[in-house]
C-alpha cells in the first residue's frame, strides 16, 4: 500500500494542515490587532519617534552635508516595527519600509516644507528649539497637529490614517530646514505583516515540527501499534488460526473494535468446533446406519443363497426355520427404516402435530394394552399413577403415545423379573411431568448418561446380558418431546432408572 493511501498519513497531514491554518490565522489576527491598536512602538509615541529620527538625521547632515540619507535610514531603521518617511526640501522621499505612502501624508509633508520655506524663522526673529518649531507648522492648529477637516488625511488612510496625526518633525542642519520626518500614529497592516512575517514563519515552523512529533508519538504511534496488532490477529484468523485474538485493553474505540473482533473470533471458533463435531457425528451416523442396515441384509442374503442352492437338500423344518429368520430380519429392516424416517421427519420439522387435550390416563392405558404380553413374559408388573392436577397434557396423541411406548419397551427389556414398572404423572410449575421408572439391577452407568439420547448409541454394556435394540428409540423419544416444546431427562442408579418427560399442561 502506498503511503498516501495510509490512514495514518491522511490523519497526520490533516492535523498538520489544521495546525498550520490555525497558526496562520493567529498570526494574521496578531498583526491586525497590533496595526489597529497602534502599539507597534512600545514605550514611546509616534511624535517622539519622529523627533528622535529628525535629530539623528540632522546630526548626520551636520557632520557630512553630502551623506546618503536613504542608505542611512535603510541601514539604521530597517528593523523598526513602525513606519515613517522623510521628505527632503528638494522633494526626495525616503521611507523606512516598502509600504506605499498615502497621498494625504505626502501632501502634509509638502505643505509643512512649503510653509517653512515661505516663512523662514530668520525673517520674523524666530528660532529653533530642539526638533520642533516654536510655532505650529500648520497655522490654525494650536498643537501643531492637523485633525480631520483641517488639512490632515482622512481616517483609515494607508501608512498613517487615523483620527489624529503626529506633526511633521523638521530636520534642521546648519540653521536651515533640510526636510521633515512624518510618523503615522498607526502602522499599516501590510507593513507590519512584512516586518513580522519571518519571525512568525519561524515560530510557526517550530510549532508545526514539535506538534507533529508530539502528535505522532502520543496519538498516532500507540493507535498505529494497536491497529497493527488487530490487523495481525485478523490475518492469523483468516489463515486458519482460530486462537488468534487482538489486544483489547483500554476503553476507547480501538478497544471496542478489538473486543468485537475477539467476540467474532470466539463465535467462529465455536462454530468451527460445532461443525467439526457435527461432521464427526454425521460420519459416525452414516457408519452406524450402514452397519444397522447391512446386518439384516447380510443375514437375509445368506439364508436366501442357502435356500436356492440346488445341490443342498434341506428338510422342511430347516427350510421353515430359515424362512422365519428371513422374515424376522425383514421386519427388523423395515422397523429400522421406519425409525430413520421418523427421525428425519421430526428433525426437519415435517409432519404437523395434531395438538389437542390428551388425557394422561388414556396414554397409560394404551401403553399397558400394547405391552401386556411382553409384561407377562418378562414377569414385570405395570403400575400407573395419575395426579389429579396433571390429568391432561397438550400435544399430539399418537406421537406422545409413541414416545411412552418406546420408553416402556426399553424399561421392560431391562427390568428384572418380579419388579414393578411405574408410569406416573405429576404437576410442576404449569407443566406436566410424565415418569417411566424401572428397577433395573445395574441401572445406567454415569459415563453413558450424557449420550443416552444420541443416535445409535447403545449402553447395553451397562445392563449386561440383555440384547439391545437399534439405538434409535430414545433419539426418537427426545425428538418427539422437543417438537412438543418439552424436555426429557434421565436419572439412574443401581435398582432404579427414571425417565421424566416435562410437557406443557393443557390449558384450563
Amino acid at each position: 500500500m502506498t503511503w498516501y493511501r495510509s490512514l495514518y498519513w491522511r490523519i497526520a497531514l490533516g492535523v498538520v494542515g489544521f495546525l498550520a491554518a490555525m497558526l496562520i490565522v493567529q498570526a494574521m489576527l496578531f498583526v491586525w490587532a497590533v496595526s489597529q491598536s497602534g502599539r507597534s512602538l512600545p514605550g514611546q509615541s509616534p511624535a517622539r519617534l519622529g523627533m528622535t529620527v529628525a535629530l539623528d538625521l540632522a546630526s548626520v547632515l551636520e557632520r557630512d552635508p553630502q551623506s546618503d540619507l536613504g542608505r542611512y535610514v535603510h541601514d539604521q531603521y530597517a528593523q523598526y516595527t513602525h513606519p515613517f518617511f522623510v521628505m527632503l526640501v528638494d522633494g526626495t522621499l525616503i521611507t523606512s519600509g516598502s509600504s506605499r505612502v498615502a497621498d494625504p501624508l505626502l501632501g502634509m509633508a509638502r505643505a509643512a516644507i512649503q510653509r517653512w520655506t515661505d516663512h523662514p524663522p530668520g525673517r520674523r526673529g524666530e528660532r529653533f528649539e530642539g526638533p520642533r518649531f516654536e510655532r505650529p507648522l500648520f497655522p490654525g492648529s494650536p498643537d501643531g497637529v492637523d485633525g480631520p477637516g483641517r488639512g490632515g488625511p482622512p481616517p483609515g488612510t494607508p501608512f498613517g490614517g487615523g483620527e489624529r496625526f503626529a506633526r511633521p518633525a523638521p530636520i534642521i542642519a546648519g540653521g536651515r530646514l533640510a526636510g521633515v520626518v512624518v510618523v503615522p500614529p498607526q502602522a499599516p497592516f501590510g507593513f507590519l505583516l512584512g516586518r513580522f512575517a519571518p519571525m512568525l514563519a519561524l515560530v510557526a515552523a517550530g510549532v508545526l515540527i514539535v506538534g507533529a512529533v508530539l502528535t505522532s508519538a502520543m496519538i498516532f504511534g500507540p493507535a498505529r501499534r494497536r491497529l497493527r496488532a488487530l490487523e495481525t490477529a485478523a490475518r492469523q484468523l483468516g489463515s486458519g488460526d482460530l486462537t488468534a485474538r487482538a489486544p483489547d485493553r483500554g476503553g476507547d474505540e480501538i478497544a471496542a473494535v478489538a473486543s468485537a473482533f475477539n467476540a467474532m473470533a470466539g463465535d467462529l471458533s465455536a462454530r468451527a468446533e460445532a461443525l467439526a463435531a457435527s461432521d464427526r457425528v454425521r460420519r459416525q451416523l452414516l457408519a452406524d446406519v450402514s452397519h444397522e442396515l447391512t446386518t439384516p441384509v447380510t443375514a437375509m442374503r445368506g439364508y436366501l443363497e442357502t435356500l436356492t442352492m440346488p445341490e443342498l437338500t434341506l428338510d422342511e423344518a430347516t427350510r421353515a426355520r430359515y424362512l422365519t429368520i428371513i422374515s424376522d430380519e425383514t421386519n427388523r429392516l423395515e422397523r429400522l427404516i421406519g425409525e430413520l424416517l421418523d427421525l428425519a421427519r421430526l428433525d426437519g420439522g415435517g409432519g404437523s402435530l395434531q395438538t389437542a387435550r390428551v388425557p394422561v390416563a388414556d396414554l397409560f392405558d394404551r401403553v399397558a394394552a400394547r405391552h401386556e404380553r411382553a409384561l407377562q413374559s418378562a414377569g414385570v408388573t405395570l403400575q400407573t399413577t395419575v395426579d389429579p392436577a396433571a390429568r391432561d397434557v397438550n400435544g399430539d396423541r399418537d406421537r406422545l403415545e409413541q414416545a411412552l411406548q418406546n420408553l416402556a419397551a426399553n424399561a421392560i427389556r431391562y427390568a428384572p423379573r418380579g419388579s414393578v414398572l411405574r408410569l406416573s404423572s405429576r404437576a410442576a410449575a404449569g407443566a406436566v411431568v410424565l415418569s417411566v421408572e424401572d428397577a433395573g439391577a445395574d441401572g445406567i452407568a454415569a459415563e453413558h448418561l450424557p449420550h443416552i439420547f444420541d443416535r445409535f448409541y447403545k449402553a447395553d454394556a451397562s445392563r449386561a446380558g440383555v440384547k439391545g435394540g437399534s439405538g434409535l428409540g430414545l433419539s426418537i423419544v427426545k425428538a418427539i418431546v422437543e417438537r412438543h416444546g418439552g424436555t426429557i431427562s434421565v436419572a439412574s442408579r443401581p435398582g432404579r432408572t427414571v425417565f421424566e418427560i416435562v410437557l406443557p399442561a393443557a390449558p384450563g
